[in-house]
């Protein structure tokens, strides 16, 4: 391993009982099915001088109408991966999955996965079957998440309604609702409120970056904001670069983003190690890093949101 292995905050797992679910998601949305296991996980690690992966569950854990099923899921899915954790501690992280939108269920899990499994941080996804995070239902979660500092990743899914035929929703529809949810987080107030969670969006936050200046202008229309407060609020989220460092991009992305607020991130298995590897090395060759900006992005941004994994 180099001085600058990479710690990735957007990495995946399947387990063994959910493999069949996993694969049929990604089939219904035309991607391809994921293929996961512990050891390949690593060797693919080895080969893209990975140090460490966050491992999170990027689906949700039942559906609108099984709330203890969901509830269950979440609950095996946070005990394995924890046990994963504990085995290769220096390999893996957990940011355990929340069944929203039941937000007792929630509070719950999160409580469990922080205080028992020793998880790292939490996941949400974008949408909680239609509902986006600002809702005010969720503020009882977002509350104690604070009190905690949690890091909290923001997994993309599908938005509610239509999706267009023969579109893959995750190439085009996962980065919208990422870019969504964020602007709705922002508008209702939560990073604002909560400053102690630390919330990351993958995939450069969607198309956040380029367009923040025209939702800035939300500031002009919603009571008690500014352009320059909704700018400002944007700015506090952390941004990982899975699948996001082309040439058009990457540039926008550290053009916006605060000091210190983007993370590597690979979102493997999910995105096949071919295509991420091309990513990787758009990020190496990228021109115009400024000295020790692309060891942090690899590495040192990620040390400092979760200390535990810091060197000695």
């Amino acid at each position: 391993m180099t001085d600058s292995a990479r710690i990735d905050v957007h990495q995946h797992l399947v387990p063994p009982e959910l493999r069949r679910a996993m694969s049929g998601r990604a089939a219904a949305f035309g991607w391809p099915a994921p293929v996961w296991d512990e050891r390949s996980a690593i060797a693919m690690m080895d080969r893209r001088s990975i140090t460490t992966g966050m491992l999170s569950y990027a689906a949700p854990v039942g559906a609108p109408d099984d709330q203890e099923g969901a509830r269950a899921t979440a609950r095996r899915v946070n005990e394995y991966t924890a046990e994963l954790v504990k085995d290769r501690p220096d390999r893996f992280g957990h940011f355990a999955v929340l069944p929203l939108p039941d937000v007792e269920g929630a509070l719950t899990e999160a409580v469990h996965a922080l205080d028992e499994l020793d998880a790292d941080g939490v996941m949400v996804l974008s949408n909680a079957h239609g509902r986006y995070l600002g809702d005010s239902a969720f503020e009882p979660l977002w509350a104690e998440l604070d009190t905690r500092a949690t890091v909290v990743l923001i997994h993309p899914t599908a938005p509610p309604g239509a999706t267009l035929p023969d579109l893959p929703g995750p190439l085009v529809d996962f980065p919208y609702d990422t870019t969504r949810t964020a602007l709705h987080l922002v508008l209702s107030g939560v990073p604002r409120r909560y400053p102690r969670i630390r919330m990351i969006l993958p995939h450069a936050g969607g198309f956040l970056p380029y367009a923040a200046h025209r939702f800035s202008c939300a500031g002009r229309l919603w009571p008690g904001t500014t352009p320059e407060g909704v700018m400002a609020d944007l700015r506090r989220f952390y941004f990982d670069t899975a699948f996001a460092a082309g040439p058009a991009s990457l540039p926008s992305l550290l053009a916006f983003a605060a000091p210190g607020h983007v993370l590597y991130g690979s979102d493997f298995p999910m995105v096949p190690e071919d295509w991420g590897t091309g990513f990787d090395l758009a990020l190496e060759g990228y021109p115009h890093w400024a000295p020790g900006q692309l060891y942090a992005v690899n590495r040192g941004n990620a040390e400092a949101l979760l200390p535990r994994l810091a060197r000695g």
